[in-house]
């Protein structure tokens, strides 16, 4: 009767050790409080570099070039009469749905349908996950506009960029000029919504201020507007709580 008690004993001892949750992996790490700012990071120089077919939003002027890495997949594939692993390759890197393009890009580069030219979004490493073209806001005021969710930091410092890093909030010209960063460092996207009849960019972003590397509840989170008719795109903080 011992021997079974004690075998249950280390039975549900077991259970309980797989069942138990690892820790999630911290967005943010501070290795100095007077130091906070990132490493550089690493490109990985083996990944190839791939564009989809360019894209032109309804009612503009210029061609969108989605940039990012060619993929290449492992699966399973039946060759003659046994199977094998082999590689699977995709060649498409965004998604497109009128307004929006959507992925895990490197760059954006905008060409004006008159022109040769292709110019960059920008020269620094970032990730773009969307890209969403404002076009009501042109119907109001003749002004194009694009707003992107962009990772830019690599904020847990593991030497790369991606989706277990802060998220931040961009805007620019619809020729990808003034390419602007509306959030704040080391505050994470939460999510932006714009008010037509106001003109304005509403966005909520969370900031860290326990310092615990994660993003909860006990953090403070922090309401913003851009007004998209002024020409410096300043931010400003209001609070609907009160």
């Amino acid at each position: 009767m011992k021997k079974i008690s004690t075998y249950i004993l280390l039975s549900l001892s077991i259970a309980f050790i797989s069942c138990k949750k690892e820790p999630e992996t911290p967005k943010v790490i501070y290795e100095d409080a007077s130091k906070t700012q990132p490493k550089p990071v690493k490109v990985d120089s083996s990944q190839i570099k791939i564009a989809d077919l360019p894209i032109q939003m309804e009612g503009t002027k210029y061609l969108i070039h989605p940039i990012g890495d060619f993929r290449i997949y492992e699966g399973r594939s039946k060759t003659g009469y046994g199977s094998s692993n082999t590689d699977k390759v995709s060649f498409s890197i965004s998604n497109y749905n009128r307004f929006e393009i959507t992925g895990y890009l490197q760059n954006l580069k905008f060409q004006h349908i008159d022109s040769t030219e292709i110019r960059p979004l920008t020269n620094e490493n970032v990730i773009i996950q969307t890209a969403s073209y404002l076009n009501t806001v042109f119907d109001k005021t003749k002004q194009q506009f694009m707003v992107y969710a962009v990772i830019d930091m690599d904020t847990n410092k593991d030497g790369k960029l991606d989706s277990n890093d802060i998220k931040a909030l961009y805007i620019s010209e619809i020729s990808g000029k003034r390419f602007t960063k509306l959030s704040i460092d080391f505050q994470e996207l939460i999510d932006w919504n714009l008010v037509e009849s106001k003109n304005r960019l509403y966005f909520r972003s969370i900031e860290d201020t326990n310092k615990n590397g994660q993003f909860d509840k006990d953090d403070f989170v922090h309401y913003h507007f851009v007004n998209l008719t002024s020409k410096d795109w300043k931010v400003e903080d209001y609070d609907p709580i009160k």
